[in-house]
């Protein structure tokens, strides 16, 4: 096989590979994208489409790994972790612990609201400029919630956001159903996130895909990294299955496989896949305007053109991709305690999709100490369609030398050693 040269390798053809070659794209640099499925293939297809700067509370926030623990044993629970023996599920968990405080999630809520309120803005300019369509409604979202504990719990959450400048208006219950008629009478009171927005995952990073190629980007589909050639501090040259790359820059981009990709470079990156679902079904006749995050059952309902989605649970399962019917139907059953009644419902398609979580529920996004010629753009859990813009253009100003437009040091590589 030939070797090729490239100024710029971007491992992963999800939202955060498609995203980065976009903007060094457009910055004029000669990018290579390799993607070992297809672009889209995997978390970046089926998911929610929900861009959240309403999710500015991290992952790992006080009560999380409890609720976790809680669930341990529920199969249908929002948030599983299967038992096994993974010393790395160990050194996460352990990690995710020391994370999970009042002083680490205050500090990590000012960092993951300037990405979100950067990429929202990125996702308004992309969908301003024309030249593709992803279905894009920035109209905000609706936190809901069935059971008055669980709404006052939404309350405090939203009084939090607000601490933080965030926009969360509380709505008691009559106000929520004139605001949203297909919401359930059950449901007590929501809280409305006007800086939320949606779109289709799938028709966003395709479609930019298309637009970084038109800008010169270079797309190898069905190319796998099998390993590195180093010198000193520079990766030298990326070996795939369809032949060696030798690029002066390298972005690993690579969602949940990016600890195995990154293993041969002797770089631990503590990162776990956890399992989501989606199920998508033809339009119903009642179908809510808004999208709505169900409070209690952590799930997501987004409402597209011709179809309405409903997704969520959190299962830290490994590199698992076997479809558990009985999480499924723990979600579709939650939307219906939350929605008017839809009638029989018109399935298009069943997908799970496995997210990149870190400890401390802050993606990783710089240059690894031991390289000056990599990148790392990886973890952002559920969050990486929302944070896809600002962390292409991160990399891109990384690359170009220029200065970031979001301050990196809570996201450093190196900060898990």
């Amino acid at each position: 096989m030939m070797s090729e040269r490239s100024e710029v390798l971007v491992i992963g053809g999800g939202v955060i590979g498609v995203c980065a070659a976009h903007y060094l794209a457009e910055r004029g640099r000669q990018v290579t994208l390799v993607e070992q499925g297809d672009i889209a293939s995997g978390c970046s297809y089926g998911n929610a489409g929900l861009v959240v700067p309403s999710h500015s509370l991290p992952l790992a926030a006080p009560g999380a790994l409890a609720s976790g623990l809680q669930w341990l044993l529920d199969s249908e629970s929002p948030f599983y972790i299967k038992p096994r023996l993974d010393p790395d599920l160990v050194a996460l968990l352990l990690r995710f612990t020391a994370a999970a405080r009042p002083g680490p999630m205050r500090r990590a809520i000012p960092v993951l609201r300037d990405l979100s309120m950067a990429s929202r803005a990125l996702f308004d300019e992309l969908a301003a400029r024309g030249g593709f369509d992803f279905d894009y409604q920035p109209k905000g979202a609706l936190l809901v919630f069935n059971s008055r504990r669980g709404y006052e719990g939404g309350k405090e959450e939203a009084h939090l956001l607000q601490e933080y400048g965030l926009a969360a208006q509380i709505l008691e219950a009559a106000q929520a159903h004139t605001m949203e008629p297909a919401l359930h009478p059950e449901v007590v009171g929501a809280v409305y996130f006007s800086s939320d927005a949606r779109l289709n995952p799938a028709l966003f990073v395709r479609g930019l895909a298309a637009l970084a190629q038109k800008k010169g980007a270079c797309l190898r589909t069905s190319t796998e990294v099998l390993g590195f050639e180093i010198a000193g501090r520079k990766i030298t040259t990326v070996k795939t299955t369809r032949g060696d790359f030798q690029p002066e820059q390298v972005i690993l981009a690579a969602g949940s496989w990016s600890p195995r990709v990154a293993r041969d470079l002797h770089l631990n990156l503590p990162i776990q896949p956890a399992k989501g679902y989606s199920l998508t079904v033809r339009r119903p006749a009642t179908c809510p305007t808004y999208p709505l995050l169900l409070g209690e059952a952590r799930a997501a309902i987004t409402p597209m053109r011709e179809t309405l989605r409903f997704g969520g649970t959190l299962e830290l399962a490994g590199l698992d991709f076997a479809i558990n019917e009985r999480r499924l139907n723990a979600i579709l059953r939650a939307a219906r305690r939350h929605l008017v009644d839809m009638g029989e419902l018109e399935t298009v398609e069943i997908w799970r999709g496995l997210r990149p979580c870190t400890p401390d529920g802050l993606p990783i996004i710089g240059r690894p100490p031991a390289f000056d010629n990599l990148i790392v753009a990886a973890g952002h859990a559920m969050l990486g369609m929302s944070l896809g813009p600002i962390t292409g253009k991160l990399v891109a100003q990384i690359v170009c030398g220029e200065p970031p437009a979001v301050d990196l040091r809570a996201l450093r590589p190196e900060r898990f050693s």
